[in-house]
């Protein structure tokens, strides 16, 4: 039976924890020649309606080292559901290729993509969630930590889809999870209310961002305004400025605290240079690891783990 990875609930916990030690060596493995190519013969469609740096180039780096062939198709040639319907075009989409990665705003097209599609989908980010990023910070915390359950781990900024994809992984594994915020800015109602009710994970959502990030291990902040909400910068950075990443705050966290975003980050808005490029930043390392954490992921999804 065909999976699909829109949300990080798709995977149970075992399965989330196989994938993400299963990153750690694909990254290993990759560094001595030595990744598998479990998607030799097969392409994968890489549908961009959105720009990207990270999400694309490790995605295509990613599929040529499993032995795959990789697709770029961009919104000018398919205009999914205006052109044809989300339905057609996964059906014909399936019939070339092994599996479809898809970044896109409105997270419902990636719901009825998946349901049409008879090849694995995967969700390389919507308005709503980011799984695969969150996966792929999951290895980088993993690496610098030594475990993945039993931290403190802090959200400060917007409530979008980072904190909604974190949010999905408390429900999986054990955490002390804060996420401080604006009143306005709060992450969705509904996952918020689902993470709580799973009962994994301590959850916290504050106001206060020295409340948040008090004793933290792991403190993590994304942009103010995502990609198509950039006519929102203003006010978000009034609602948004005592939670901005810098020194100051960070005092507050753990003195073995490592600093995560998962970028582009506006620098100087919601992190300060000093924060970023400072001795606790594992930033790059997140962005490195975007490539075998989605190895992993396309790993799973193929059912050759």
């Amino acid at each position: 039976m065909k999976r699909d990875f829109l949300a990080i609930p798709d995977f149970t916990r075992e399965e989330l924890i196989e994938t993400i030690y299963l990153a750690k060596e694909l990254k290993m493995l990759t560094k001595f020649g030595k990744c598998p190519k479990p998607l030799e013969g097969k392409s994968v469609g890489l549908i961009f309606h959105k720009a990207s740096l990270r999400t694309r180039i490790s995605f295509e780096v990613g599929v040529a080292q499993l032995g795959g062939n990789a697709i770029y198709i961009t919104d000018n040639e398919i205009k999914l559901g205006q052109r044809e319907t989300i339905h057609d075009a996964a059906i014909v989409l399936s019939r070339y290729l092994g599996m479809i990665m898809i970044r896109t705003f409105n997270h419902n097209d990636v719901v009825e993509l998946a349901k049409y599609a008879t090849v694995p989908v995967i969700n390389g980010l919507t308005d709503l969630l980011h799984p695969c990023q969150v996966v792929c910070d999951l290895l980088t915390v993993l690496e610098h930590k030594g475990r993945l359950e039993n931290l403190k781990i802090a959200y400060i900024g917007d409530g979008n889809n980072m904190t909604n994809s974190w949010l999905n992984a408390s429900k999986l594994l054990k955490l002390d999870l804060r996420i401080g915020t604006a009143s306005s800015c709060e992450p969705d109602k509904n996952i918020l209310k689902e993470a709580k009710k799973a009962g994994m994970s301590r959850i916290t959502l504050t106001n206060d961002p020295k409340e948040a990030v008090k004793d933290a291990d792991v403190i993590y902040t994304d942009v103010w305004a995502s990609m198509g909400q950039k006519d929102q910068i203003e006010k978000k950075e009034r609602l948004l400025k005592a939670f901005q990443l810098n020194a100051k705050l960070l005092k507050y966290a753990n003195e073995n605290a490592i600093v995560m975003h998962c970028l582009p980050a506006e620098r100087g808005r919601e992190i300060t240079d000093e924060v970023m490029d400072g001795k606790q930043s594992v930033v790059f390392d997140e962005a490195e690891n975007r490539l075998h954490g989605q190895k992993a992921i396309m790993m799973k999804l193929l059912n050759v783990i």
